[in-house]
């Protein structure tokens, strides 16, 4: 006979509301001016999809920025192709990341020279420049924070821990932790 902890176990593995997922992939790069042109160019290249540009919501006299400077570009991906996108950006890590990389319902790495990146070629008009990756994770019923009306409370049981997402990567994607 099985104890009540082995089956709770049971029940919880076997609950489809612990399960996750990898909901999008965001790239974002910085600049001003003609980096800001560079950036969003490379990530155009890179995804295949228009980038947005970020304009900054503050004023930081000490770095010139202010209230409506165009500071950044991104591109957000989901589905099948950010995974697809996924596997060819951890191809320029070798398939290593660090586990302080990792945090809860995320992870996040840069490259630093898209040259990098198995399969492209560099670019006269771009040049040498880097990009930030953001992976997000989310389990169903996440909607419940997100919605307008009614907004819920979600646990952080909800959250999809750092443990569980090393775990996803090595078995998934074959990356190495440090």
């Amino acid at each position: 006979m099985k104890s009540k902890a082995q089956t709770q176990q049971i029940e919880i593995s076997s609950n489809p509301m612990r399960s996750f997922k990898i909901e999008k992939m965001i790239l974002s790069a910085g600049g001003v001016d003609k980096e800001l042109e560079k950036s969003k160019k490379l990530l155009e290249l890179i995804s295949g999809m228009k980038s947005q540009v970020i304009a900054s919501h503050k004023r930081i006299p000490d770095f010139g920025v202010r209230p409506g400077l165009e500071v950044g570009v991104r591109v957000t991906l989901r589905g099948e192709k950010a995974i697809e996108l996924l596997r060819r950006l951890l191809g320029a890590l070798d398939n290593i990341l660090r586990k302080k990389q990792v945090s809860n319902n995320h992870f996040s790495f840069g490259i630093h020279e898209y040259i990098d990146i198995p399969g492209m070629e560099y670019q006269r008009d771009i040049g040498i420049k880097g990009f930030n990756v953001t992976v997000v994770f989310s389990r169903p019923g996440l909607r419940v924070k997100r919605k307008k009306i009614k907004i819920g409370n979600v646990p952080k049981r909800q959250f999809v821990s750092q443990t569980e997402i090393i775990k996803y990567m090595e078995d998934n994607f074959k990356t190495k932790f440090k």
